[in-house]
């Protein structure tokens, strides 16, 4: 029993030296194009060398969540208390933790510009994802006056058309994810002082959330207007209003 209780209480004190605090270094960037622990957070330790990403552009954009398990499995704790989103990693020479504005915007009268640009090409409809898009250096004349000035903004939105790779972001590329597709079947609710009904409807068109759309009462048969609140889902009567995007 001694042994056993002597055992657990070494397994404790041991437990804090084993959770190394890190914190994520300002301005990380990569020199070979494998993004490790010890490039995005000062302390790294022994666990410097573990491989995070691999970056085939100027830049690349990680999910600070996968970060933070990666550093968790390796004995690094990263509290995030800021709560960073993502983490922009640039080649050997400046990058930003929080892709907050386009550099394009802040230096828009020198020779080059940095733009967001497409990684790869993207189909219509599909998502956008971290790696999807990349800071790139281009001529001045190059940038285009309507290009999409957060990265954080962009990922998570959807193409509306299909997009090339290498192209810049612009914002009329892409719009919030479609939730509704025509001939979804559709749980309906309607909500009015006190009184909470439910219904479904087959949608006569698509919509995004917060997009209002028409759907048939496959009871009645009657069209009527409803929004969108999450995939399948709406709203009907005054609380439609509430949700509707402005």
């Amino acid at each position: 029993m001694r042994a056993l209780v002597l055992g657990l209480a070494l397994t404790l004190a041991a437990t804090p030296a084993l959770a190394t605090p890190v914190s994520l270094v300002p301005q990380p960037t990569d020199d070979d194009g494998v993004v490790t622990l010890g490039e995005l957070f000062d302390g790294a330790g022994q666990a410097a060398g573990v491989r995070v990403a691999v970056r085939t552009a100027p830049t690349v954009v990680l999910d600070a969540a996968q970060v933070q398990t990666i550093a968790r499995r390796n004995g690094l704790v990263w509290a995030n208390e800021t709560g960073i989103r993502r983490i922009i990693v640039r080649s050997g020479g400046g990058a930003v933790g929080t892709p907050a504005r386009t550099p394009a915007t802040a230096t828009r009268g020198a020779a080059t510009v940095e733009v967001l640009t497409y990684a790869r090409s993207v189909a219509t409809g599909q998502t956008i994802q971290p790696e999807d898009i990349v800071w790139t250096t281009v001529q001045s004349h190059q940038a285009p006056s309507d290009g999409a000035d957060d990265a954080e903004a962009v990922i998570g939105l959807s193409a509306r058309r299909p997009l090339r790779a290498g192209a810049p972001v612009r914002a009329t590329d892409l719009t919030r994810p479609q939730v509704i597709a025509r001939g979804d079947m559709v749980d309906i609710t309607y909500e009015s002082g006190g009184i909470r009904l439910t219904l479904r409807g087959r949608a006569l068109e698509a919509a995004t959330v917060g997009e209002p759309f028409r759907v048939q009462n496959v009871e009645s048969g009657r069209t009527i207007e409803v929004v969108a609140t999450e995939p399948g889902r709406a709203l009907a009567g005054p609380a439609a209003q509430a949700a509707r995007t402005r």
